[in-house]
């Protein structure tokens, strides 16, 4: 018996009915974009949606010089302090206060020296420490004196010790005495006295 809703005719296919059903609908023609801003496509005039951009975008790449340089500015900032703070200790070093003299002592040999033989006299002048120079010179009490001597006191030396040699010959006793004039800087004396004894 045949059934009165098949449809007559030689065409009909179940599988050509099934191949429309799971085809679909025809594919739609692609739109070409109607406008192009910047990095974002837009398709038709109803649809919004952004793509993604392909590139970078113009101000991501002006932004990144911008911080370098503040960067770059920063360490040339921090540099220029440096220097400026290692000049400004070189001129005090070089400029700052000058050398001053603490005390000065004289000695020797409180037994004197033996026959023929040379006394040495030491004066020991305490500094503050900073570079300069001494200007001094020796009297004795036998009448010589001697000529401006200087005495050259490097940085961070806080002691001077400035040397007379005299000399002795002959027999008897001779007391003496020795003694530091200091001229510059300031104006200072000591002395030491001794007895130079040679018996026959």
């Amino acid at each position: 018996m045949t059934d009165p809703r098949t449809p007559e005719g030689d065409d009909y296919s179940a599988t050509v009915l099934g191949s429309h059903w799971f085809s679909g609908p025809p594919p739609a023609t692609e739109v070409a974009p109607d406008r192009v801003e910047g990095s974002v496509l837009r398709f038709g005039p109803g649809v919004t949606a952004a793509m993604p951009a392909p590139f970078p975008l113009v101000v991501a790449a002006v932004a990144a010089p911008r911080r370098r340089r503040v960067a770059g500015l920063r360490r040339y900032a921090l540099a220029a302090i440096v220097l400026a703070a290692v000049l400004a200790y070189l001129g005090w070093q070089r400029f700052g206060p000058a050398i001053e003299v603490r005390d000065v002592a004289v000695t020797t040999d409180p037994q004197g020296p033996p026959c023929d033989a040379t006394a040495d006299v030491v004066a020991v002048v305490g500094t503050n420490g900073r570079p300069g120079t001494l200007t001094y010179r020796w009297v004795r009490s036998d009448g010589t004196r001697s000529e401006e001597l200087t005495e050259r006191v490097p940085r961070g030396q806080r002691e001077a010790r400035l040397h007379l040699l005299w000399t002795f010959q002959g027999t008897g006793n001779y007391p003496a005495r020795a003694e530091l004039q200091l001229l510059s800087p300031g104006q200072r004396t000591a002395a030491v006295d001794f007895t130079y004894r040679c018996s026959p």
